[in-house]
C-alpha cells in the first residue's frame, strides 16, 4: 500500500444529534453526535496456515514480495524500520511479534508525524487456512487530515491484503510496476 496523499469500517454509532459542533483545536464541523476516533477493521481468508501468512509480515524478504520495494531495518519487537517504495519511505515500529497468531507495529500517517497510528494483524487458524484480521487506528477524523488518513486506510489495506492474498495464495506479484 504505496499512501498517495501527502502522508495523511467505521466502528461505533455515527448518530448526529441536533446541529453541528466545533472539531477540538480543528475548526472542522462534525455532527454533533458524531464518534470522532475511527478505526479500520478488513477481515480476509486466506488458503494458507497461519505460520505462512505471519511470515509474510515478520520476514523482511517475505514482506518485500507483496508490500514495499525495500525493508531497511529489522522486524523485531522494538526495532523501527523503514520501508520504501518508489515514490515514498516510511518508518513502521514493530510493537508486538507472537507466533503465529499476531504482528503488530505503529506507524505515522504525516510527514510531521502528528498521526500515528497501532497497526494490529491478528491470525487465526481455520480448516486448512488463516483468517486474517487487519486493524489500524485510532483515527481522528475532527483533526486536520485525520479524515482523508482514515479514508486512504480503508481504501490501501484493502489494496495491500489483495496483494497479499495473490502472493500467498497463488505466488502472483499483483504490485504496479513502474
Amino acid at each position: 500500500m504505496e499512501r498517495r496523499s501527502s502522508r495523511s469500517g467505521p466502528r461505533g454509532a455515527d448518530a448526529p444529534a441536533e446541529g453541528p459542533v466545533e472539531g477540538m483545536a480543528s475548526g472542522t464541523t462534525v455532527p454533533r453526535g458524531t464518534q470522532t476516533l475511527r478505526t479500520v477493521a478488513i477481515e480476509r481468508r486466506f488458503d494458507a496456515v497461519p505460520e505462512r501468512v505471519l511470515r509474510c509480515w515478520s520476514d523482511p524478504d517475505e514482506l518485500m514480495r507483496w508490500f514495499p520495494v525495500r525493508v531497511d531495518g529489522s522486524l523485531a519487537v522494538g526495532a523501527r524500520t523503514t520501508l520504501v517504495w518508489p515514490r515514498e519511505q516510511v518508518w513502521w515500529e514493530v510493537t508486538d511479534f507472537v507466533t503465529p497468531s499476531r504482528f503488530a507495529f505503529r506507524w505515522p500517517w504525516d510527514a510531521d508525524e502528528a498521526l500515528v497510528t497501532q497497526v494490529t494483524v491478528a491470525l487465526q487458524a481455520e480448516g486448512s487456512g488463516t483468517r486474517l484480521l487487519l486493524t489500524d487506528g485510532p483515527f481522528p477524523i475532527d483533526r486536520p487530515g485525520g479524515l482523508d488518513a482514515w479514508a486512504e486506510a480503508l481504501e490501501g489495506w484493502g489494496e495491500a491484503l489483495t496483494l497479499l492474498r495473490g502472493y500467498v495464495d497463488f505466488a502472483v506479484d499483483l504490485r504496479d510496476r513502474p
